[in-house]
């Protein structure tokens, strides 16, 4: 969790500044409208859930992720964001490792992208819907949980983005951001409500992008 924020502190860092450092023009984006970016990104939650009663703690995890955008102007864009993998999420209590799951989100969501299409530097922020298809739920055999039937339902919720491309090419160009996804989807055990997943988790991502 400490360098997941240490590294979401200097991205916003870098994000404030950017505005002023690089307001120069640098390569002009004008003529391009898709963008696509493939990336990594670590997920990691933000809350304890409590399950059957249990205060429990959700490990993080890192997975490959890739978007696709359109630019409706040079400022606004609709950006289709999600996994391409599987985040895979270690379940511990009190008692030791409980159990295991698998998350997959993806997203769709409106985009603000700060100065003109030639700088080199461009921040952005983001407001959207997310779901996260949760499988692989399995109880670990030697946990307070062992034998038990796991379900946990799609998370379902809004999702804020904030991040920076730098361009270096016309048609290439890196992007580091950082997600935030709010939802509470149930938690089944042996078909019966036994609390919420709760997890909020903020994705931590960097990538590389083409335009066109």
């Amino acid at each position: 969790m400490n360098r997941n924020r240490t590294l979401t502190l200097a991205l916003l860092g870098a994000v404030a500044i950017a505005p002023t450092a690089f307001a120069q023009d640098g390569i002009d984006t004008r003529s391009k409208r898709f963008a696509i970016v493939g990336g990594y990104a670590l997920a990691e939650p933000t809350q304890d859930p409590t399950i059957a009663g249990t205060k429990a703690k959700v490990d993080g995890d890192g997975a490959a992720t890739l978007s696709a955008s359109y630019y409706i102007t040079d400022n606004f864009a609709i950006e289709a964001w999600g996994a391409a993998d599987k985040f895979g999420h270690r379940v511990n209590t009190a008692a030791g490792k409980t159990a295991s799951v698998a998350a997959q989100p993806y997203a769709l969501s409106g985009q603000y992208h700060f100065g003109s299409a030639s700088q080199t530097v461009r921040p952005f922020v983001g407001l959207g819907y997310f779901e996260s298809n949760f499988s692989e739920e399995t109880a670990t055999p030697t946990g307070p949980l062992a034998g038990q039937r796991i379900g946990v339902d799609t998370a379902k919720g809004a999702m804020a983005t904030v991040g920076v491309d730098a361009n270096f090419h016309p048609n290439w160009f890196a992007r580091a951001d950082v997600r935030y996804l709010h939802g509470k989807p149930d938690v089944a055990i042996n078909g019966v409500d036994s609390g919420e997943a709760k997890l909020n988790p903020v994705v931590l991502g960097v990538g590389l992008g083409a335009r066109f």
